[in-house]
C-alpha cells in the first residue's frame, strides 16, 4: 500500500473510531479545511469489506444526526470518493411536483462522476453540512448519468433526475473538491432563516425577481 493509500485507510480509522464514542456520528468537517478543495482517490482496497461497510454506515448516521440528504467522504475528513445519500422527499405536493423532489431511498456509491443527460438547468436553493447556516441558488442539469460503484463493486450507470439528480451532483461535486458556493448565484445567498421567511415557496421565481439574479433560460418554475 503506497502513502496516499495508507493515509485514507488511517483517516476512515479514525472517523470510526470518533464514531465509537460519538454515539456512531462523526464530526464534520466545516468549510475552511483543505480537504474539502482536494481531489479525493478512488476506492481500490484501502480497507477491508467489513470497514468500509462500517464506514457506510457511520456516514448515514452522520448525515441524518445533522440533519442532512447527502454527506461525501471529504466532509468528514476522508480524502475518498465515497458518497452516501438518501431523501424521505417532499411532504408538500406542490413543492414535490416542481422541484422534482422524490424519495431517494439510501445510497452508497464509490468513484462517483457524473455528466449531464439533458442541456436542461434547473435552480434552486441549496445548502451544505460543510457551510452550516445558509443556502443559495444553484443551477444544475435536470438529469445526469451517474456513474460509479456501489459498496460491493457492482458498477452503477444510470440516469438521475430531479432533486436527486441535484443532491447527487452536489455530493459527487465534493469528491473534486467544488463546493455548491462555487457555483451559485451569490446574489441570492441567503442564512436559513431568510429563506424560510421569504423564499419558502416550490420555485425560485420570485427569489430571482426581488433579489436580482437571472434563472437558468426555459426554466418555466
Amino acid at each position: 500500500m503506497n502513502d496516499a493509500d495508507a493515509l485514507i485507510a488511517a483517516q476512515i480509522r479514525s472517523v470510526l473510531a470518533a464514531a465509537e464514542t460519538g454515539g456512531g456520528v462523526a464530526p464534520i468537517v466545516e468549510a475552511g479545511d483543505p480537504i474539502l478543495r482536494s481531489v479525493t482517490r478512488p476506492f481500490d482496497g484501502q480497507v477491508d469489506d467489513a470497514e468500509l461497510a462500517q464506514l457506510a454506515e457511520v456516514m448515514r448516521a452522520t448525515m441524518l444526526a445533522a440533519p442532512g440528504v447527502g454527506l461525501a467522504g471529504p466532509q468528514v475528513g476522508i480524502g475518498l470518493s465515497m458518497f452516501v445519500a438518501e431523501d424521505p422527499g417532499s411532504l408538500d405536493p406542490e413543492t414535490a411536483e416542481v422541484r422534482q423532489r422524490r424519495p431517494m431511498p439510501l445510497r452508497v456509491v464509490l468513484n462517483a462522476g457524473y455528466t449531464p443527460a439533458t442541456s436542461e438547468d434547473v435552480a434552486f436553493f441549496e445548502g451544505c453540512l460543510s457551510i452550516p447556516g445558509y443556502q443559495a441558488v444553484v443551477a444544475r442539469p435536470r438529469e445526469i448519468e451517474l456513474q460509479g460503484q456501489s459498496l460491493d463493486g457492482t458498477a452503477i450507470a444510470e440516469v438521475v433526475s430531479g432533486w436527486s439528480a441535484r443532491i447527487v451532483a452536489h455530493e459527487t461535486d465534493h469528491l473534486e473538491g467544488i463546493m455548491f458556493l462555487d457555483k451559485a448565484e451569490m446574489r441570492s445567498l441567503a442564512t436559513n432563516t431568510s429563506v424560510a421567511r421569504f423564499w419558502s415557496q416550490p420555485s425560485t421565481q420570485k427569489a430571482a425577481a426581488e433579489l436580482g439574479f437571472t434563472l437558468p433560460s426555459g426554466m418555466l418554475m
